[in-house]
């Protein structure tokens, strides 16, 4: 990995010299199984007698051309980079290589159906991965037109940026010759290959333009993919864009290709957006998922305006690129979907990822130090998307909505095709709303840490307000205070439900603000700061509020507000100013009345979290065994075929303990157990499996007749997962040997392992995997691609065991290794984790 890296100093030098107009590139796929010819002619400008590079990762280099003089590929080529001397003013290079294809994700990752032995193929080039593929100077700012021609089967659908023309066909082989893209950085070019089916529809956009639509998936997937409704999503999410961004979609048509093994939720390649399988329900899903896939959609929808169509010069704004995603995609959402309460999931799941990720000994400013690839890779993180998201409506409030969207209409216009920075957006957001940005930005985007807010309320003998201030604290390492757009809602029992009956948004800034308009107003039985979740703020309630909240938490009616009031508890709990055994307490006895599917499937997640690893050592096996008791009770007592019935029943296959959860989970699985509207399908069922896995009662045999039935990618992974479940030593030592002595396993087999590998009960039986998992740390980062890299050091730090003596381990191997920074930053995340688990426990003791 480190000979693959390319510094911002490199990147900027290179920039300098070079200014590329085209590239065309052929790319035949009917070479093999291991590698395909990649044929790349470059047409750039330079400064005459220049040199510089290009990246090319290869196999083999067969030939480079430049200017019409045959270089050694031997001499010029290291398989990384090939070195250019002696420039010209106008320059044509052409490179001839083999790359390889990959099982990792990233390049041009190669997939065989074990349903049908096809073969797919998809592309992954963010971060710097195009360079697998073809010949490339492999930086954003160096945008230019790309021309694919491609070589495939002729049974195949073959799709890139550009509209797929017409194969010629010769026998057996077909060839697509694509018309050139607009202008574009290389991340978001693409290649999807194989037999896809496909759903095609067509949309018309502001202009006029017939804007052609395809969904394509795996054959063997296709009689699941709801196309219709993903179609539906795509015209609204095309219709809200175009008007609030006052600028049409900016490419010829819209490809949503759902790829095998895909690393992330989905990747925003200029008009062939790739999605995870994941949202391909072969089985019932939860609405947390169903809701998630639409953000999803409109997300990467968004990206073609902020991101493909204005990109950024170099990666230190990333975070605006997958921030304005993922704000625009949630308000979206919530304003264009049937989705209303969107901003309650952002507040569940985005804001609780942030502030989890802004309280790390990691965390950075928004704007991030990016000072090479290996600091990209490692900062698509809670900072750049969540927090990111976060603060962009934090901005949105502070300008206001319609001087937002105006600023960024002009930002489009203006930067069409272009690279811009950070500075282009807030002037034109300082235009639109007249509001100097300047001192916000330095506060809110060059800092790092989150603010935690609390309310300081004085009261007469009638409970009327006397003084009202809201106070402003940030932690030691991170001492900034910031300035924030928020309200503050006062909530009243109202036919027994919590209420809001006033509401004041306000701007505060410093240590201590005093808000006048709320004194002599009568205090309300629960006043909640940063109400609408406006601010980017932890926040406290009083004492009183805190009652009447844990009281009465299922009893408030707006599930935003109720989002929030969780949030604040379970950061309580993390912080450890509360209770772990409480906090348990509190899920158990408001979960069965929750609505919001991301809300519960959050809550349940923190809840076994806090069962394994935050309580009291003492209490551990009791607490998993009584909450264990307890889901399978709140599951019984739910609506029949309900979601929160689904949730119960999933959380407590994964949370089973006893040989009595065993036995419920087998009875479920073999028909003798039910609950009405429960449908025990193929992905439950290996659910349920896993948990009698994790009991003891099912082992290798069971996973094997399983897998049998269910012989597909799915199943296989779900296989994987089981048998690193398997709770003794023996099977956790197996499955990292599996992960660590080879490198043979494709991406989610390798991730489907790690999580199985950490699903325990007992993590004692993950100790003896302490002392080979720091010796082998620098082998696995210097001899694994980043995806796979990345998810075994992260999959098998043995967070469950959350003692001294891993922290001890921890430290150590940190003290004996001052480099790589990217590794140490897995390292010291882990530590953390572990550390702040044994305070909570601490807590609770």
């Amino acid at each position: 990995m480190p000979g693959e890296n390319l510094t911002r100093v490199e990147a900027q030098q290179r920039k300098a010299l070079v200014d590329v107009a085209s590239y065309a590139i052929d790319l035949d796929l009917t070479t093999g199984d291991e590698v395909f010819r990649s044929t790349t002619t470059v047409t750039f400008t330079a400064e005459p007698g220049a040199s510089t590079f290009i990246d090319a990762l290869t196999r083999t280099v067969h030939s480079v051309t430049l200017n019409g003089a045959a270089l050694d590929p031997a001499v010029v080529s290291d398989g990384v980079r090939i070195q250019l001397d002696g420039l010209a003013a106008e320059n044509t290079l052409t490179v001839v290589a083999d790359a390889e294809y990959t099982n990792t994700g990233e390049g041009l990752h190669r997939f065989v159906d074990p349903v049908d032995g096809e073969v797919y193929l998809y592309s992954q080039f963010e971060v710097p991965d195009s360079r697998r593929v073809f010949a490339v100077f492999e930086q954003p700012d160096l945008k230019a037109t790309f021309q694919f021609t491609v070589t495939a089967p002729a049974g195949w659908q073959v799709v890139s940026n550009s509209t797929t023309p017409e194969p010629v066909i010769t026998g057996d082989t077909g060839t697509w010759r694509f018309a050139p893209t607009p202008v574009l950085s290389s991340y978001v070019t693409a290649l999807i290959a194989g037999p896809y089916a496909v759903v095609t529809d067509t949309l018309t956009s502001r202009d006029g333009r017939v804007i052609p639509l395809g969904i394509f998936s795996r054959k063997s997937l296709s009689q699941y993919l709801d196309a219709d409704y993903i179609f539906e999503k795509t015209r609204q999410g095309f219709a809200y864009f175009e008007e609030k961004f006052n600028y049409p979609y900016p490419f010829d048509k819209y490809d949503q290709l759902f790829v095998p093994e895909f690393n992330a939720g989905a990747m925003e390649n200029a008009g062939a957006v790739t999605f995870t399988e994941t949202y391909v329900f072969r089985s019932k899903v939860t609405d947390a998922i169903k809701e998630r896939r639409v953000v999803t959609i409109l997300h990467e929808l968004a990206h073609m305006w902020f991101g493909d169509l204005v990109t950024m010069k170099w990666w230190n704004d990333l975070w605006l690129n997958e921030s304005f995603a993922e704000w625009a995609s949630t308000i979206a959402t919530a304003e264009a979907t049937e989705w209303t309460e969107a901003w309650a999931t952002f507040q569940a799941m985005e804001k609780s990822w942030a502030y989890r990720q802004d309280q790390l000994p990691s965390t950075h400013p928004v704007v991030a130090t990016i000072n090479d690839l290996e600091d990209v890779q490692v900062n698509f993180d809670g900072i750049t998307y969540a927090k990111g998201g976060s603060v962009l409506k934090q901005l949105a409030a502070w300008v206001g909505i319609d001087a937002f969207f105006a600023g960024v209409g002009a930002y489009f216009a203006k930067n069409a095709y272009g690279n811009t920075e950070l500075a282009d957006l807030l002037g034109e957001l300082e235009t639109t709303s007249g509001r100097d940005l300047g001192e916000w930005s330095k506060l809110w985007l060059e800092t790092a840490g989150v603010n935690t807010l609390r309310p300081e309320i004085e009261t007469d003998a009638e409970g009327r307000i006397t003084s009202f201030a809201v106070l402003q604290s940030a932690a030691s390492d991170y001492p900034t205070i910031r300035p924030h757009r928020l309200a503050i809602g006062f909530y009243e029992l109202d036919g027994g439900a919590l209420r809001r009956v006033h509401r004041l948004e306000l701007d505060i800034a410093g240590e201590r603000t005093e808000v006048a308009e709320l004194v002599g107003l009568r205090k309300p039985a629960l006043v909640l700061l940063n109400d609408d979740d406006l601010a980017y703020a932890k926040i406290r309630l009083d004492d009183d509020s805190l009652a009447v909240a844990i009281e009465h938490l299922a009893d408030i009616a707006d599930p935003l507000a109720r989002a929030i009031v969780w949030g604040a508890v379970w950061d309580a709990t993390r912080d450890a100013e509360a209770s772990a055994s409480d906090y348990v307490a509190l899920v158990l006895g408001n979960i069965a009345r929750e609505t919001e599917s991301t809300t519960i499937r959050l809550s349940l997640t923190q809840l076994a979290t806090t069962a394994r690893m935050y309580v009291a050592p003492a209490r551990r096996d009791e607490t998993i065994r009584e909450v264990g008791d307890a889901l399978w009770a709140l599951a019984q007592g739910a609506e029949s075929g309900s979601d929160a019935q689904f949730q119960f029943v999933k959380f407590f296959a994964g949370l089973a303990s006893t040989p009595e959860h065993g036995a419920i989970l087998a009875a479920l699985r073999d028909g003798s157990t039910s609950l009405p509207g429960l449908e025990i399908d193929t992905d439950l069922d290996w659910e349920l499996l896993e948990g009698m896995v994790l009991t003891g009662l099912a082992g290798e045999t069971e996973i094997e007749a399983a897998l049998a039935k269910d012989n597909t990618a799915n199943g296989q992974q779900a296989a994987a997962r089981a048998r690193a479940t398997i709770p003794t030593v023996e099977s956790k030592l197996a499955a990292f040997a599996s992960l660590v002595d080879s490198d043979k396993l494709p991406n989610l087999i390798v991730r489907a392992t790690t999580m199985g590998f950490l699903h325990t009960n007992d993590p004692s039986v993950l100790q003896a995997t302490v002392e080979p998992y720091f010796a082998s740390l620098t082998t696995l980062w210097t001899t694994r691609s980043y995806a796979i890299a990345s998810s075994v050091i992260g999959g098998l730090y043995a967070a469950p065991l959350a003692s001294p003596e891993l922290v001890a381990a921890s430290r150590a191997w940190l003290d004996a290794n001052p480099e790589p920074p990217a590794l140490r930053r897995m390292v010291i995340e882990s530590l953390a984790g572990v550390e702040r688990a044994l305070r909570v426990q601490a807590r609770d003791a």
